[in-house]
């Protein structure tokens, strides 16, 4: 399942990130990695804020969408 389709308020695990290598990095650098877990807290008009590694980060739904939980 898409991180984009996750329930606000569930703790989830990344299984696997898609995309360029670049995006691999990018998403990494914030703390988005296999195994890590994340909770979405809110959508606000097409932006997702989600709590990865007692950090808040906000990524918009298409950077959303290349992680799969």
């Amino acid at each position: 399942m898409l991180l984009s389709m996750a329930t606000p308020g569930e703790k989830n695990y990344i299984k696997k990130i898609t995309g360029k290598d670049t995006t691999h990095k990018f998403l990494a650098s914030l703390g988005f990695v296999e195994g890590a877990d994340v909770t979405i807290i809110s959508e606000l008009s097409g932006n997702i804020i989600l709590n990865i590694k007692d950090t808040r980060v906000a990524i918009d739904k298409s950077m959303a969408n290349r992680i799969i939980i």
